[in-house]
Parts: structure tokens; C-alpha cells; sequence
């Protein structure tokens, strides 16, 4: 659903009234000290967390093929048949054999996209928690 421009207007005065950028603010700096403690690169950890507001503004959320690969990634790591575990096998046994290899790049593609998200995020949020 595509939102008008009255109706953005009016989430911006909210996030105005309801303290939105200052709590975003202090989250940055809290951010922005963690990255120091950890010895990990401040801007990279500003950009991230502009990402992720930009993000939560547009009310973006995680999509379910990029939960299914965080779940792998986070209980069993990078495995070599990744691609065969989210292989959705009902949909794949209806195509045929160019199908297939087309159905296979574009999840390849999908699969790195996810990976990478992943690994940024496994940097700033996971590993710089923990």
C-alpha cells in the first residue's frame, strides 16, 4: 500500500511529538560508545543504524527468506548445500529444467543478498552484544 503524502506527513509530526529522533539520537551514542569499547569503526556503526532508522521509518520489515537464512546461519553457520535447504522442493519439482537452473540462480542471488545483510548485522548487533 503506497502512502500519501498527508499520511507521511503526519507519521513525521508523530515521530516529532513522540521524542522519536531523540530517542534515536541516544541510541546512536550508545552505539557510537559500544563501537569504541569494541574497537569496531564508528562510521560503519553510524551508517548501519542510519540504515536500520531509514528502514523503520518506511516500516520495512525483515522478509521471510531472510528469516529462514538468519535461523540457518545463526544455528548451524555458512553450510555448502545451503541453496538445496531453502529449495522450496514442492515448487521446484513443477518446473522444468531451464526453469529450474533460472530458479536456482535467482535463490543463489537471494541467498548471497541475505548472507551479506546477515553479516552486517551479525556484526553490529550480535557479535557486538555479546
Amino acid at each position: 500500500m503506497e502512502r500519501s503524502l498527508k499520511m507521511l506527513a503526519k507519521e513525521a509530526k508523530n515521530r516529532m511529538k513522540h521524542g522519536f529522533w531523540e530517542s534515536c539520537e541516544q541510541r546512536l551514542s550508545a552505539e557510537r560508545n559500544m563501537a569504541k569499547e569494541q574497537g569496531l569503526n564508528e562510521n560503519k556503526i553510524e551508517r548501519y543504524f542510519q540504515e536500520k532508522v531509514e528502514a523503520s521509518i518506511k516500516g520495512e520489515t525483515p522478509d521471510e527468506f531472510y528469516l529462514k537464512v538468519k535461523e540457518l546461519l545463526l544455528s548451524e553457520g555458512e553450510v555448502s548445500d545451503a541453496i538445496g535447504r531453502l529449495t522450496d522442493r514442492k515448487y521446484y519439482e513443477t518446473l522444468s529444467y531451464s526453469e529450474k537452473q533460472r530458479y536456482n540462480l535467482e535463490l543463489s542471488e537471494k541467498y548471497l543478498s541475505a548472507l551479506e545483510r546477515f553479516k552486517r548485522e551479525y556484526e553490529y548487533e550480535i557479535k557486538g552484544r555479546g
